[in-house]
């Protein structure tokens, strides 16, 4: 492509005809100049040598920005396919004319968009894998378990006073695992598609704390363990779902109740800050290593499998703590040691 004029010939001779025109214009405006004909008549040929030159070099520049423009355009046609055909490794220079920088910045930033959702997609099909994954497995294992135990009593236990009346009590007790499950699966998806309502109110976290250890305490002397509560005189109120918040401080106790052994304690208090309340659960039970930390409150996240089991639980109960702690706009924190013990906490404003 050589620009808009397709020949030097034309081109010479459109160069020697401006330099003619500026010629006749000088000639026009001697008087206003006070230029003789003469003078200008003798540099005709150089007006016409710099008119020449000069429209050579504005011919060239012109040409060469418009072929750098096309070169960009086609850049941006060919990146614009690729990405259509699923290629999302482009990355235009964002350089040329304005338009054309809009347009590469424009592209570029519609291209880290598609690569934010494919990843947060991928993302999420992965977890919904892992937790129908983690469902189907923690279903299973009470129906088959109580599967179990009527076929034994049907195929002629249930004549054994010995043993029915235990195969119905360990059938009941795998119903009620079943139960709790379901439950807290349907707690989960409510709290997580957002049709869990909160009612914030204040409310005495003394007698609040106070009520909710009284109703775990049974739970804990069956284990011979303490359960200490560490409470002010003083009336302190906190803004929160008194309600939802009754679970979590329950879920957290049940929690320590589970992984303390006999003889331990469990104690649960608050503490005054400036503009909050930082409540806390903590036991001296056998702790939780630190390379779990992070992830004890992922759904169905189990640091010992097999105790996790034979303690009950349906791996949900820190998840869906989580998830309440973070919809009163605040974080559930942990520390532990393992054979030390653990210590839950969350603030609540004042």
């Amino acid at each position: 492509m050589k620009g808009f004029f397709y020949s030097y010939k034309t081109r010479i001779a459109l160069a020697l005809l401006i330099g003619l025109l500026i010629y006749l214009l000088l000639f026009s405006m001697e008087k206003v100049f006070q230029i003789e004909a003469s003078l200008v008549a003798n540099h005709l040929l150089t007006s016409a040598a710099v008119s020449a030159v000069l429209f050579f070099i504005f011919e060239e520049v012109l040409v060469a920005f418009r072929m750098r423009q096309a070169k960009l355009l086609s850049m941006i046609i060919d990146a614009l396919q690729r990405i259509s055909a699923g290629d999302l490794s482009v990355q235009l220079p964002e350089t040329g004319a304005v338009e054309l920088r809009q347009v590469s910045r424009l592209t570029n930033q519609i291209v880290g968009n598609l690569k934010d959702d494919i990843s947060k997609l991928e993302k999420l099909e992965r977890v919904r894998s892992e937790f129908l994954a983690n469902v189907s497995h923690e279903l299973r294992t009470p129906i088959f378990s109580i599967q179990g135990f009527i076929e034994t009593l049907i195929d002629g236990a249930i004549d054994d006073p010995q043993v029915n009346r235990e195969f119905l009590q360990k059938a009941y007790e795998h119903s009620e695992r079943l139960n709790t499950l379901l439950n807290d699966l349907i707690e989960i998806s409510r709290i997580e598609s957002g049709e869990m309502r909160m009612s914030f109110r204040y409310f005495n976290i003394s007698d609040f704390i106070k009520n909710v250890a009284e109703e775990m305490r049974p739970k804990a002397e069956k284990k011979s363990l303490q359960v200490l509560t560490k409470l002010s005189g003083d009336e302190v109120l906190v803004l929160g779902d008194r309600e939802r918040l009754r679970q979590v401080l329950s879920n957290l106790i049940d929690n320590s109740i589970k992984y303390t052994d006999e003889g331990g304690t469990v104690e649960v208090g608050f503490e005054e800050l400036q503009h909050s309340v930082r409540v806390y659960v903590r036991d001296n039970g056998s702790g939780i290593g630190k390379e779990h930390l992070e992830r004890i409150f992922e759904r169905f996240y189990r640091v010992d499998k097999n105790r996790s089991r034979s303690v009950g639980g349906t791996g949900l109960g820190l998840a869906i703590v989580k998830h309440i702690i973070e919809a009163h706009n605040s974080k559930i924190e942990v520390k532990s040691e393992p054979g030390k013990g653990s210590e839950f906490s969350f603030l609540l404003k004042k």
